[in-house]
């Protein structure tokens, strides 16, 4: 009998502890990850610890800005263009981004309002300006709008604009009405309650972003990073990349 329990205590001290990941990620890759990351831990028996920042921007709770202040993460998911701040700064371990998906920017408006017209430049410059409120988020998408399409539309000084923190937030405030207009990457209009995601930007004002995976350096975890990041960018993601409103990287 003693022997008995001497083996079992050993067995139960000696298992190794399940392998536990760390991720942050941001918006726009959130739906379809939301949807992929049950499986993954019933079929790898890995835990998933998700946390949640902003690809670009000022502001406390960007990726970057957490992990300067010391917030743990092995895996990073965020916009290409939010990834190469990262890798400047060399926290990406070399050779570990792997593209996972597209979204082009697109316009939504409250559940229930009158959808506007979209389509040509023109007709998207219209609604702009005939939008009483209109809402982006401060990242990637909400710079190159603020920034670039704005003010080569002409309407920078027509129209009224919040920037927030996270495109979380920018579609909160839709939902509630308090604005007209949002104008963030696709993935985050779609599959929102309060929110009707009207359809694309016209092609010319586009840009199409591209969110990635990476490891962050000095993770203890390289291993299991690497089985979640093939997960997310296998075949069994298509599906649930273009329910979340985004298109797979050929």
């Amino acid at each position: 009998m003693k022997y008995f329990l001497l083996c079992l205590s050993t067995l139960f001290f000696s298992a190794p502890a399940m392998a536990q990941l760390e991720v942050i990620i941001s918006g726009g890759f959130s739906g379809p990850y939301k949807q992929m990351l049950p499986e993954f831990e019933k079929t790898t028996g890995i835990k998933v610890v998700t946390k949640s920042g902003a690809s670009q921007g000022s502001g406390s709770k960007t990726i970057k800005a957490q992990l300067a202040t010391g917030v743990t993460a092995d895996v990073v998911i965020l916009s290409r263009e939010g990834l190469a701040e990262l890798v400047e700064q060399k926290r990406i371990l070399a050779g570990s981004d792997v593209d996972l998906a597209q979204a082009p920017l697109g316009l939504a408006i409250p559940s229930g309002n009158p959808r506007p017209n979209i389509s040509t430049v023109k007709s998207f410059t219209d609604s702009l300006v005939q939008a009483k409120k209109i809402v982006v988020p401060g990242s990637t998408s909400g710079i190159y709008l603020v920034q670039d399409v704005f003010p080569r539309l002409g309407v920078a000084n027509k129209i009224s604009v919040q920037v927030t923190e996270r495109g979380s937030d920018a579609t909160a405030i839709l939902a509630a009405k308090n604005a007209n207009i949002a104008v963030q990457p696709s993935s985050e209009l779609v599959n929102i309650p309060g929110v009707d995601y009207v359809g694309p930007i016209p092609d010319s004002l586009q840009l199409i972003q591209t969110f990635a995976a990476a490891i962050v350096v000095g993770s203890p975890h390289e291993s299991e990073a690497k089985k979640l990041i093939d997960y997310l960018s296998s075949k069994n993601a298509i599906e649930s990349i273009k329910n979340g409103g985004m298109n797979p990287v050929r």
